[in-house]
C-alpha cells in the first residue's frame, strides 16, 4: 500500500524545489543579479513559470508592502505584473532581491510561504536567509513601517514579523 504524503511532506519538497531552484538562478544569472540579468531572468520560463514584466507603482500595494505580483488577466498565463514600490526606482540595486521575493508567489501561488521566499531569494542571491532577510527588511523600511505597525496581520505576502519589510 503506498504511502500517504502529509502536508508537511508536501511544504518540506517545495521548500527543496524553491532552494534548488534558486541556486540554479545564482548559477546562470549570478553572481550578482542586477537589472540586465534580472530582465533575463524574468523571461527564462525555467525560473518563472509565467511572463512578468516590472512596474514601478503602489497603487496596488497594501501599506508597507515592497511589492506584490498582480495579475494580468483570468488566467496566470496572461501573465503578471510585478508592482514595486516607486521608492525602490532609484535603488536599482535593490529591485532584483525585492522581486526575487515575490517571484514564488508567481511561480507556486498560495502554496509559497514567506519561508519559501526567503529561500528562494537568498539562494539565488548566494546570501545565507539571515543576510537576505535583514536586506528586505531595510529596504522595506525605507517605506516607513515599524516594528510598531500591523504587518503581523497583513496578507500571505507579509512575513508577520513586524519588522518592516512589508513581506
Amino acid at each position: 500500500m503506498a504511502q500517504q504524503l502529509t502536508a508537511d511532506d508536501a511544504k518540506q519538497s517545495l521548500a527543496a524545489h524553491v532552494g534548488t531552484k534558486g541556486l540554479e538562478i545564482f548559477s546562470k544569472y549570478g553572481p550578482t543579479i542586477d537589472w540586465v540579468s534580472l530582465t533575463r531572468l524574468l523571461g527564462d520560463r525555467a525560473y518563472v513559470r509565467y511572463p512578468v514584466e516590472i512596474a514601478f507603482d503602489d497603487r496596488q500595494l497594501l501599506p508597507g508592502e515592497f511589492a506584490q505580483p498582480v495579475q494580468k488577466g483570468d488566467r496566470p498565463e496572461d501573465g503578471f505584473t510585478m508592482c514595486v514600490h516607486p521608492v525602490y526606482q532609484t535603488q536599482p540595486e535593490l529591485v532584483p532581491a525585492l522581486v526575487l521575493y515575490q517571484l514564488v508567489a508567481v511561480n507556486y501561488g498560495v502554496f509559497a510561504s514567506s519561508d519559501d521566499a526567503e529561500t528562494f531569494g537568498a539562494a539565488a542571491l548566494g546570501l545565507t536567509r539571515d543576510e537576505y532577510y535583514a536586506l528586505i527588511c531595510d529596504a522595506a523600511d525605507q517605506l516607513g513601517f515599524g516594528a510598531e505597525s500591523d504587518l503581523a496581520d497583513a496578507p500571505s505576502s507579509g512575513c508577520g514579523t513586524g519588522c518592516g519589510c512589508g513581506h
